[in-house]
């Protein structure tokens, strides 16, 4: 019957994209000549880059954190782009003589501030991070060696949520996801190439750098992917590390969720060619099993193998069908649950994954509805974080 074709096809793509996928890296991984890093003769100088908009309140404690990296002083340039902001940045970070500020009143979105500031960089490596984020002393020292490599074009950092003795929904849930996520990029990067990089910790070749689109939403993962098309690899290291803390609430994440959803859209579309597995092999097997088929297909996935489970449930008397579809219910009454507890801080983190999955599908729908009608800035609305 046609209808247990379309479920076990959906139970398939819903299986394939959060845990198949990871799997079948790790069978590749296992069986893959082992690879190691050339030590660094001589340290290249670097630009840390940092577009801060309104981030006034943890200036300073950036610049502390930035001032603990262990990368000699005379080869680090520090360079800050605080376009846009009206809470005094540009003035704060004018004490300091040893770092390189540019401001302009006008506010042209995250990427316009990138765009603009990247045309000072003289250095042949950039490293891209948050104001918010902070790095691990031996982040910089970590990613440079990789760029020994000549086909090496980006480095990308791991991203961590910083730890409570208890989390709620928001904090549990992205720290979980996180350290999935991780997983799955440090394999892609030692079989092939990770797929994209997060702005919290990434570098780049600067040669390899060209202008966005000036209504770019995700600037990070266009950046990283725009040289991986160009034939470079996207490495991942986690020893090179970014901290910041989780959401507020789950409103605020659901914020941030729908933006990433609208722009995972716009550059699916932009960057379409990446989905030719003829031109691109390899990158585009992991690009369509790691991002497309999450964003494009999982969603309506998910709510598809409910119907068609409780159809065959009632119709058939078929055991699998019953087993599944308690499987199911069991999985959207723990979402339930994470729900009404998503404000509550508790040890066992585990109990908010389902709620956390249910909510980031619910956001890439709300995000592609938002893109198709055109209604997402460029300009980046900041979440609160938890302190």
């Amino acid at each position: 019957m046609i209808i247990e074709l379309i479920f076990w096809i959906l139970i398939f793509i819903v299986a394939y994209s959060y845990i198949g996928y990871g799997f079948l890296l790790l069978i590749i991984h296992l069986f893959q000549q082992k690879k190691t890093l050339a030590p660094v003769t001589e340290l290249p100088s670097i630009t840390l880059f940092i577009a801060a908009y309104n981030e006034r309140e943890v200036l300073e404690a950036k610049l502390a954190n930035s001032a603990l990296l262990d990368y000699p002083k005379e080869k680090l340039i520090q360079l800050w782009i605080t376009d846009g902001s009206t809470d005094g940045s540009e003035n704060l970070l004018l004490q300091h003589s040893d770092i390189t500020v540019l401001h302009n009143p006008e506010r042209q979105g995250k990427i316009g501030a990138i765009n603009r500031g990247m045309r000072y960089v003289k250095t042949p490596i950039v490293i891209f991070s948050d104001a918010n984020t902070m790095l691990s002393p031996q982040a910089i020292r970590e990613m440079i060696p990789y760029f020994l490599n000549p086909k090496t074009g980006c480095v990308a950092g791991e991203k961590r949520i910083v730890k409570f003795q208890s989390d709620n929904a928001v904090s549990a849930g992205e720290g979980l996801y996180w350290k999935y996520e991780s997983f799955i990029k440090k394999l892609e990067s030692d079989i092939n190439s990770t797929i994209g990089a997060v702005g919290e910790l990434f570098a780049i070749r600067t040669d390899l750098f060209e202008e966005v689109a000036p209504d770019t939403i995700l600037d990070d993962f266009v950046i990283s992917l725009q040289i991986a098309q160009k034939g470079f690899q996207i490495k991942y290291t986690p020893k090179a590390f970014a901290t910041e803390c989780s959401s507020f609430d789950i409103t605020e994440e659901l914020k941030r969720k729908v933006r990433i959803g609208a722009g995972n859209f716009q550059a699916l579309f932009r960057m379409k060619g990446l989905l030719n597995i003829f031109r691109y092999k390899t990158l585009s097997f992991q690009y369509w099993s790691h991002k497309v088929i999450r964003w494009l297909v999982v969603p309506f996935a998910m709510l598809l193998l409910l119907i068609t489970n409780i159809y065959l449930t009632l119709h058939y008397q078929t055991p699998v069908y019953k087993i599944l579809m308690a499987l199911q219910f069991i999985f959207y009454v723990w979402a339930i649950i994470g729900w009404l507890f998503r404000n509550i801080k508790l040890r066992f983190r585990v109990i908010f994954a389902p709620y956390y999955i249910v909510t980031m599908n619910y956001a890439l729908v709300v995000g592609m509805i938002r893109y198709i009608k055109g209604f997402q800035s460029v300009n980046w609305e900041k979440a609160k974080r938890l302190n």
